[in-house]
């Protein structure tokens, strides 16, 4: 669906996209001098990018699989924290 508007620049340099996008992260793209495509985005920070890389994507998404296959047990505390010991 292709859609236009028309908006100003303010003297600040910002431009009003809509309140139902307003607290969204957006990534601006300059494909050429005054040609902008701007699109929403999720950001991911530097110390949580290892978990949507492999192995550990993987991993990740094996044992929430796994999770949503297997029933929950009660656990026996005692004869785990015997075992450990």
């Amino acid at each position: 669906m292709l859609t236009q508007s028309v908006k100003k620049v303010g003297s600040s340099g910002q431009i009003s996209v809509g309140k139902e996008y307003a607290g969204r992260t957006v990534l601006i793209e300059q494909l050429e001098e005054g040609v902008w495509l701007i699109k929403t985005s999720q950001i991911i920070p530097d110390s949580e990018q290892w978990m949507h890389e492999e192995p550990a994507k993987g991993q990740i998404d094996r044992a929430i699989q796994w999770a949503g296959k297997t029933k929950p047990r009660k656990s026996d505390l005692e004869k785990l924290s015997a075992r450990i010991r």
